[in-house]
């Protein structure tokens, strides 16, 4: 499938599972498809909902930090990519 690159991983907390990724380019909703390829990571993963600055959020825009819970390590600088269909 193909891929997009849409941002990087700023921040992940372990002991809750949730990273924070800047969004740079495109858009994030809940229901996307993502890739977090790194150095020593390769996790593709469904995005079940987001927040920013702690409220939940139907959409991320370039320019925002946005949170999410997966059930995998990532680390930070780490790219994502959205997958399309």
């Amino acid at each position: 499938m193909p891929e997009e690159e849409i941002g990087k991983v700023s921040k992940f907390f372990n002991k809750i599972g949730v990273a924070v990724i800047r969004v740079e380019k495109g858009t994030l909703k809940p229901g996307d498809s993502i890739h977090v390829k790194g150095n020593t990571t390769d996790v593709t993963e469904t995005v079940a909902a987001m927040q920013v600055s702690g409220k939940e959020v139907p959409e991320a825009k370039p320019g925002d930090e946005v949170g999410f819970k997966l059930t995998q390590k990532v680390r930070p600088n780490d790219k994502v990519f959205k997958v399309t269909p």
